[in-house]
């Protein structure tokens, strides 16, 4: 039994692996034939060198405990062109328990790819990163609860989401991010995000 479950996480793993693979390609693609999209579009929809800040609130499933976990995070985008840009962004997600006093901290930065219908500016990403991890609190010998280890992690992300101008200096956000944990014992981690936010675009 315990082999099977070993061998079925290997799988999944496998494939969101070849998932991340697939996507950097199906972007490339893309970023290829931006340049002709952005020759076609009408100048004065939007300009290259937009630049974005902002902050958010994050709801995630972690893949390491079954309850979920709140936090916040930063980002930043920096569009090129009119379809083709680079984002950076910090999120921090806690344990509600502090008993346990489990986070996951991730530093992403990756392309962009993003349309425009409007006032909808919706998007897809591949970032890639470090995550910062800490494992539950233990008790030492005189009963106090200190951690047990604090380590960090190669990862992948994959994410989607709709930058909304409420005003030509204001944006909302509404996104989604896959993750994928590198060499995170014993099989990786694949933790999950909703992420909704608001910045502030340099025009």
């Amino acid at each position: 039994m315990t082999k099977y479950f070993s061998l079925g996480k290997l799988v999944n793993r496998s494939r969101s692996i070849l998932a991340i693979h697939g996507a950097l390609l199906l972007l490339c693609l893309l970023c290829m034939s931006s340049k002709r999209l952005y020759a076609q579009a009408i100048p004065t929809a939007s300009s290259g060198g937009d630049l974005q800040i902002g902050a958010m609130y994050n709801y995630a499933d972690t893949d390491y405990r079954p309850n979920k976990f709140n936090g916040y995070g930063f980002y930043a985008t920096f569009d090129f062109n009119y379809h083709v840009g680079v984002e950076g962004e910090f999120h921090q997600i806690n344990d509600p328990d502090p008993k346990d006093d489990i986070f996951e901290r991730t530093y992403e930065i990756g392309p962009r790819y993003v349309l425009h219908h409007g006032r909808y500016n919706p998007y897809a990403k591949l970032m890639y990163g470090r995550g910062v991890f800490q494992y539950p609190l233990m008790a030492d010998p005189s009963g106090k609860l200190v951690p047990t280890a604090t380590l960090a992690y190669n990862i992948g992300a994959l994410g989607a989401g709709l930058d909304y101008r409420v005003l030509p200096g204001l944006n909302a956000r509404v996104e989604y991010e896959y993750q994928q944990w590198f060499s995170f014992p014993p099989s990786g981690l694949t933790p999950q995000m909703l992420s909704v936010g608001v910045a502030y675009r340099f025009h």
